[in-house]
């Protein structure tokens, strides 16, 4: 249950951000709303990687979600230290398990619960949940307890194979999206098909996206410059936005 080199390379994506900075249940997050009509009873949780509320990757894939009628909030879970993009730069050498040593679930799950419970209390009865890589695990988490109405991850970390799939189909009610792809350690081939079995016959429903020529955190922070990273990218959101609209 650990991170890979890949959990912190990418790039910035170009792009203006569309929603704006709110304070909910105490908790900044991020926050984009449809500019149409919408269920103003649902609600897209976005669960960020370790770069948080603050990348503008995720506030323009946030966009993107409330284009698609979604409201979407971002919470911001890593107590404004989230990883430096300097991250990126060719030659980095972030102590990455150092940093996750002050950014375990006792510091960053309480944030999710406060949104969540502001949500609730504003109206939301029905909440769809995405995380990317390091959010992806508060997913897995949410949905064990039947917080969430339906879950998708992409290239997920920190998840017991096959503990927390099995776990996920043994008790949660969610339907499940992964958005999985070629090269990733932290699920690769052997985990993919592994939760291809557990979820053969999920009732709530499953389904598992595969994007070739894709390395773990293609969905977020892909180089688009590259053909089949900017389809893997694409493809994975537009899976993830389909299955929201079907399920939440």
């Amino acid at each position: 249950m650990t991170f890979c080199k890949d959990c912190i390379k990418g790039v910035t994506h170009e792009g203006t951000s569309e929603g704006k900075i709110e304070i909910i249940g105490g908790i900044e997050a991020y926050v984009a709303t449809p500019t149409g009509d919408y269920a103003k009873d649902k609600v897209v949780l976005y669960i960020t990687d370790v770069f948080g509320i603050h990348l503008p990757n995720h506030q323009l894939l946030a966009d993107d979600f409330a284009r698609n009628g979604l409201r979407t909030v971002i919470p911001e879970i890593l107590n404004n230290d989230p990883v430096s993009v300097d991250a990126f730069a060719p030659g980095a050498n972030f102590d990455l398990l150092g940093w996750l040593k002050n950014h375990g679930n006792t510091e960053t799950r309480p944030p999710i619960d406060k949104v969540i419970a502001a949500l609730k209390a504003d109206g939301v009865t029905s909440i769809a949940a995405v995380g990317y890589c390091f959010g992806a695990r508060y997913v897995f988490d949410l949905a064990f307890e039947n917080i969430i109405s339906v879950g998708a991850v992409a290239h997920p970390s920190l998840l017991e194979v096959p503990a927390d799939l099995e776990k996920w189909a043994a008790i949660s009610k969610a339907p499940l999206l992964i958005n999985s792809c070629t090269d990733d350690s932290r699920f690769p081939h052997e985990a993919q098909a592994v939760a291809d079995k557990v979820f053969a016959n999920f009732a709530p429903g499953y389904k598992r996206e595969y994007f070739e020529g894709c390395t773990h955190g293609f969905a977020v922070r892909g180089d688009l410059s590259d053909p089949k990273v900017k389809a893997g990218k694409e493809g994975a959101f537009k899976a993830t936005a389909e299955w929201f609209l079907k399920y939440v």
